[in-house]
């Protein structure tokens, strides 16, 4: 027996991956909270060895790295595949050698023909990545590969994300079962149905407390997720490409890479140990010392109808709001005066800017802002110059239904990505352009592992051609939100909906994977376009203040009491993002589930913000205290209260934060918790915190 560890992280979040092998393809024999430096792992992997009993084979095949077929394990392999021919593969490994440092450990484990490597990978943010590769000494068929296969705890559930477009990142909390929870994402995205994430939360794990576990699989394509309960009882996860996902014969395949954390703070330590990783590592920005500028844009004030008079008065209103960044979106270039047309023609139409673009830009360069444009490459119209010209670029058959009017070009041909790079590239070397939202409205009409391919390798041409432009990924909101798109990305857009009551959810949950420095959130109309919904200001401009905070709605509908609390709140924001968007979302347990409230916490804990949103009535008269999280409780605290102004009518009691401060320790916050006013349903208190 050979055994191995691998660590990462501090305190709460640290975490330990131990693997044995007695000669095949090492198998995990611990991944959790981090193991005392001088444990005996030879005993370690002595101690998880099962007994038998009737009515098994006389061996249990391993729960490895990769489980296989070959060894009559009885669950789902971690490889699946054939000759070129079709004919079923089932090779045996044999592990080979391991490859070790304090940050990487590589195994290698060899068959007939194949050799299969998993890597994992200690990064200084406390997440392990791990990944495989499968390398063949002549072409094979893969139908299934999984990343680096982990077991799953005994006790607990499995937390997975739900969604769809306008209603993304709803948590499912499932219990176990014998058998399989199967998740699979074939759409040729993330995904807003199945985005590539899972939680293993142990008993009784809360926001604040517990241990739990996750996997993030940073991957843009179509995905799958197997959470297996074996008739043994061992319970396995893995994550890797949709099934089917590479479509023709290879001689190298690898898995994209699976992150994974561990907490004994509850879910709240999964969720500050991937903020602190997508927000530190995974994103490369342009300009790391730049403050993240109050974003506007423009879509739902005047959707196709371009026109300079509109638009410059419109960047009028915005930068006397507090905007920093003017976006332009669809409906500039080809003949796009709906979504019917002119997707891959990507030059400025002349019917509605005969002078180009270049007198709005100058326009809001006036205003003080930067500006931002609009494009989706990866899809193209039917009705369009580049379709007429090139059909052979179209991805899938010919006789596909469309989606949105549109079809997909196939990113994985180098002349579609050069024509793409060029196009682009010409926009951005004309006019100056510090931002792109980059759109993908329609699903895939296949699911091929190239196509992802293909789109990283096209935005990292362009990165590397325009490094000082920032890019968001959005996908008909968000359909693609994961570690693979964003390492490419700046920001997220979660949700095409700027109803600020399903925000208030949305951002919540996200939380636990993203950090607000790339979630994009506007303040919307007074009446939400996807929803119907009329929300008071103060209510739009506080949830939005959550995030990366932006507007985009028709500034010129805004009433004078209206425009003076959006300009209050930008203000605010301006003076704290700092602060806030380098630091950690912590999710509170609210003991009234009518409010959904977080604790945004400094890097050095000397001040943060809390955030409580009254989603509807309450079942009781009176609000519940509100018990905080993630305070020194020796440390005291002092409180003020934001918006006192936004407390109804019916607010009639002596509250102390309605008249003024109060300092308190953490233990007092976080036991006892805090008492806000009264407060009407879709409204919001914002309460500051500052260590004294």
């Amino acid at each position: 027996m050979t055994e191995f560890r691998l660590d990462a992280g501090s305190g709460d979040l640290a975490q330990t991956i131990a693997v044995t092998t007695s000669g095949g393809i090492p198998e995990v024999i611990w991944w959790g909270p981090a193991l005392p430096e001088g444990e005996d792992l030879a005993e370690l992997a002595a101690s998880v060895r099962n007994d038998l009993t009737g009515g098994m084979l006389d061996r249990l095949p391993a729960l490895s790295l990769c489980p296989e077929a070959g060894r009559a394990f009885q669950g789902q392999a971690g490889l699946v595949l054939s000759a070129e021919d079709g004919a079923p593969m089932l090779p045996v490994f044999s592990f080979e050698r391991a490859e070790e440092d304090d940050t990487l450990l590589r195994l290698v484990s060899v068959a007939e023909g194949l050799r299969l490597t998993h890597e994992l990978r200690a990064y200084p943010t406390g997440v392990i990545g791990l990944r495989t590769v499968l390398d063949a000494k002549r072409p094979v068929r893969l139908h299934w590969l999984a990343a680096p296969v982990l077991p799953a705890p005994q006790d607990g559930d499995i937390i997975d994300v739900h969604g769809k477009w306008t209603r993304e990142f709803h948590l499912n909390r499932v219990a176990w079962t014998p058998g399989i929870r199967l998740r699979e994402a074939r759409t040729g995205r993330s995904g807003h149905e199945h985005p590539p994430y899972v939680i293993l939360a142990g008993r009784g794990a809360t926001n604040s407390a517990g241990e739990a576990r996750a996997l993030h699989y940073g991957w843009s394509g179509g995905h799958r997720m197997v959470a297996e309960e074996l008739p043994d009882g061992r319970r396995q996860v893995q994550f890797g490409h949709a099934w089917g996902a590479e479509t023709a014969p290879g001689m190298r395949f690898e898995t994209a890479e699976l992150l994974a954390v561990s907490s004994r703070a509850g879910l709240n330590g999964i969720g500050a140990a991937f903020q602190r990783d997508i927000r530190d590592r995974v994103v490369t920005w342009p300009d790391p010392a730049r403050a993240r500028p109050v974003h506007y844009n423009c879509w739902e004030a005047i959707y196709f109808n371009h026109n300079l008079a509109d638009l410059a008065a419109i960047a009028d209103r915005a930068a006397e709001m507090g905007a920093e960044r003017f976006v332009l979106d669809d409906g500039w270039f080809g003949r796009r005066d709906d979504d019917t047309t002119s997707l891959g023609d990507w030059t400025v139409d002349q019917r509605k800017w005969p002078d180009g673009l270049h007198p709005l830009i100058a326009h809001v360069h006036k205003l003080g802002m930067t500006f931002g444009l609009w494009f989706e490459p990866e899809m193209v119209n039917p009705d369009s110059d580049l379709m007429r010209a090139h059909p052979d670029w179209m991805l899938g058959p010919a006789d596909q239904v469309a989606g949105r009017n549109q079809m997909v070009l196939d990113l994985s041909k180098p002349e579609v990505r050069e024509y793409l790079f060029n196009a682009v590239s010409e926009i951005l070397a004309e006019y100056p352009i510090d931002y792109i939202k980059w759109d993908h409205n329609r699903l895939l009409p296949v699911v091929d592992a190239a196509q992802t391919r293909g789109i990283y390798e096209l935005l990292a041409s362009l990165r590397k051609a325009h490094p000082a432009v920032e890019i968001e990924s959005c996908a008909s909101g968000g359909g693609r939100i994961d570690a693979g798109i964003l390492s490419h990305t700046h920001r997220v857009w979660l949700s095409d909906s700027n109803d600020a009551l399903e925000r208030l959810r949305m951002q919540h949950d996200a939380a636990l994977f993203l950090p607000a420095a790339i979630t994009g959130s506007h303040v919307g109309p007074r009446k939400s376009h996807t929803s119907g919904r009329v929300l008071p200001m103060s209510f739009r401009a506080w949830v939005a203040a959550q995030r990366h905070f932006g507007f985009e709605m028709d500034l010129r509908e805004l009433k004078g009491e209206e425009a003076a609390t959006l300009k209050s709140v930008t203000a605010w924001w301006k003076a704290n993002r700092g602060w806030m968007l380098g630091g950690t979302i912590h999710r509170i347990d609210s003991d009234d589930p009518a409010v959904v409230a977080e604790v945004q916490m400094a890097a050095d804990g000397g001040r943060f913000v809390l955030f409580a949103g009254q989603g509807e009535t309450s079942v009781q008269i009176l609000p519940r205290p509100l018990r905080l999280i993630g305070l020194e409780p020796e440390a005291r605290y002092r409180l003020r209260l934001v918006n006192p102004e936004d407390a109804p009518r019916q607010s009639r009691g002596p509250n102390a934060l309605k008249s003024g401060e109060l300092t308190l320790t953490g233990r007092a916050l976080m036991q006892r918790g805090v008492l806000l006013p009264v407060a009407w349903p879709v409204t919001i208190w914002v309460v500051e915190g500052e260590r004294v």
